[in-house]
């Protein structure tokens, strides 16, 4: 009787088929499959399908003044010539080199105001906290708003002049040697407390233990940087230094507000180049142009920066 009543015991123990698990991905993949949907068909609609238009309309001479649709660009097929007109393309070119000017001042010396900043935070002292969300400050207003604040910053009768001591007549943004500068400031005192952001969290990174040792052994705080510090943040420097350098080839609100690209094109950077010949000259096809090209290229080089950066890292 014990053998009797075991054996419907062990049938209902008894493991679900195969086929059973296989219904059970079959369904999982299923549900899967309907979650993530919505996801791909969004960014298909907000990437995929902006960057094959803008494709399409950059081997073509089409423009709004044609009167013809935009997907009918195809009857002014130009087999590409938008991408040669690049090369004798004066103007791009000059802007071009103005924004990699911009790029070349303003992002080593937001690295080095954030990497001092950084390791002055390391340490506690009284007020840390207060004194971090002042810094963080600049970071979080809308870059149009830092334009305008530094717009009335550097007029003749504003701060700047009086607190220096420089006469009415002393020009900031009109003049062709300082308007340049003035723009650095501007995006310098934005931008560097995302700079010394990344780098403070790199920086608290570091083992405490190998720090500790250092001292010990005899070595300064100084050479405990150099010696410790910095090789450990190799990775984390290289990508903050990608990441602003890419965004210096977007800066737009902030020198749009104070110059305008002015005096005449002393500050026009490509961004406010691409502006005016989409709305001004409406050269849509061409602007498309240069717009893929330069994406093309930032991408290469911000993938060939990463790449180096966890190199180092390994």
């Amino acid at each position: 009787m014990t053998e009797t009543a075991a054996e419907p015991v062990r049938s209902e123990m008894k493991q679900p088929s195969r086929g059973y698990w296989s219904s059970v991905a079959h369904d999982g993949r299923k549900l899967g499959f309907w979650f993530v949907t919505p996801a791909v068909l969004l960014l298909v609609f907000i990437v995929v399908f902006p960057l094959a238009m803008q494709f399409y309309l950059s081997v073509t001479w089409w423009t709004p003044l044609d009167g013809v649709r935009w997907y009918r660009a195809y009857e002014s097929f130009n087999s590409g010539d938008n991408y040669l007109r690049l090369f004798t393309d004066g103007a791009m070119w000059a802007a071009l080199g103005r924004t990699v000017l911009l790029m070349a001042i303003a992002v080593p010396a937001q690295f080095l105001l954030g990497l001092g900043l950084a390791y002055l935070f390391m340490e506690q002292f009284v007020g840390r906290k207060i004194f971090y969300s002042i810094i963080l400050t600049p970071m979080m207003i809308v870059p149009a708003v830092v334009g305008l604040i530094f717009f009335l910053l550097f007029q003749g009768t504003g701060p700047v002049n009086d607190t220096f001591g420089l006469p009415i007549s002393f020009s900031w943004l009109t003049d062709v040697h300082r308007a340049m500068l003035s723009v650095i400031i501007a995006d310098t005192w934005q931008w560097t407390p995302l700079m010394f952001l990344i780098l403070l969290a790199g920086m608290l990174g570091v083992p405490s233990d190998q720090l500790t040792a250092g001292r010990l052994l005899g070595a300064s705080n100084w050479q405990n940087f150099i010696k410790i510090i910095l090789p450990r943040m190799k990775p984390v420097i290289g990508i903050v230094l990608v990441l602003r350098a890419v965004e210096c080839f977007k800066i737009f609100d902030i020198i749009f507000v104070m110059t305008k690209g002015g005096p005449g094109v002393e500050t026009e950077t490509i961004s406010l180049y691409l502006y005016k010949k989409t709305f001004a000259d409406l050269d849509w096809s061409y602007v498309a142009a240069i717009g893929l090209t330069i994406l093309f290229s930032l991408s290469l080089l911000a993938a060939r920066g990463i790449s180096i950066a966890a190199k180092r890292k390994g």
